[in-house]
């Protein structure tokens, strides 16, 4: 969408509102950026008005998010929702609904980007006449050399469970044993952020699709059990892999082999 997408954004407390409002304007995607306090003002600018997409709180006075979005789903031409909120256990019935994204409060800049751009893209595909020719991004390092006994072999992304700072190196452990590649951890997360993987840790990268399931270390901290074994996850990390987590199970891309 060249002109930009033009939004709506609704929540009854005044602070959050403002605050949502600061950050759409602030998104280089956006062209409008309109407000409404309650569920009841929302739908009143809907009926006069068309928005790309409405970003809605759950916990209303009234008209929850919920209910006003099973109401816009059946206009003829809904906007995209967008869900913002504190509470994570409403997840499974926003996307129920036809929810484009899942924000948790405070939004995050890149997490409102990745909403935006999705956005974008249930846009674009109701008018493809407007929509610019899609350009194919460029698959960052796919495999990496490993140097063994004057050997070179290649590591397929595919193969890699989770990635261990060791210095200027990296250990690779797949399920075929770990492997030592030369490369800070932090440039091979800036290769493979894109293509499933996160940072959890200072030291570590883990594959989504590796990840069985979370559990508490013997004193309270996170570790994200994989196949392979377990990695930490740190608390500033904690909160952005649970929502990819959640984000990639709801699209079905967890289990896949495809990285």
């Amino acid at each position: 969408m060249d002109s930009g997408l033009r939004v709506l954004a609704v929540d009854d407390v005044r602070a959050a509102l403002d605050e949502l409002c600061r950050l759409l304007r602030a998104a280089p995607d956006v062209a409008e950026t309109h407000a409404a306090g309650d569920a009841l003002t929302a739908v009143k600018m809907i009926q006069a008005e068309p928005f790309d997409a409405v970003f809605l709180d759950i916990s209303m006075p009234g008209l929850s998010g919920l209910e006003l979005a099973s109401l816009l789903t059946r206009l003829t031409e809904p906007p995209a929702i967008v869900f913002v909120t504190a509470f994570e256990d409403h997840a499974v019935s926003a996307y129920g609904i036809g929810a484009v994204d899942y924000l948790l409060k405070p939004v995050r800049v890149e997490r409102l980007a990745d909403a935006l751009t999705r956005v974008a893209r249930v846009t674009a595909a109701r008018h493809p006449a407007a929509a610019p020719p899609p350009r194919p991004a460029p698959d960052a390092m796919p495999a990496l050399p490993v140097e063994t006994d004057g050997r070179t072999r290649y590591v397929r992304r595919g193969e890699v469970k989770f990635a261990e700072a060791h210095g200027d190196y990296v250990r690779l452990h797949t399920p075929s044993g770990v492997h030592l590649v030369r490369m800070p951890i932090s440039r091979l997360q800036e290769y493979w952020e894109g293509s499933g993987f996160a940072r959890v840790h200072r030291g570590f990268l883990v594959a989504l699709d590796a990840v069985r399931e979370l559990r508490s270390d013997s004193v309270g901290g996170l570790l994200a059990h994989t196949d392979l074994g377990d990695v930490p996850v740190s608390r500033r990390h904690a909160r952005e892999l649970r929502e990819r987590l959640l984000l990639a199970a709801q699209r079905g891309e967890l289990g896949r082999s495809g990285r």
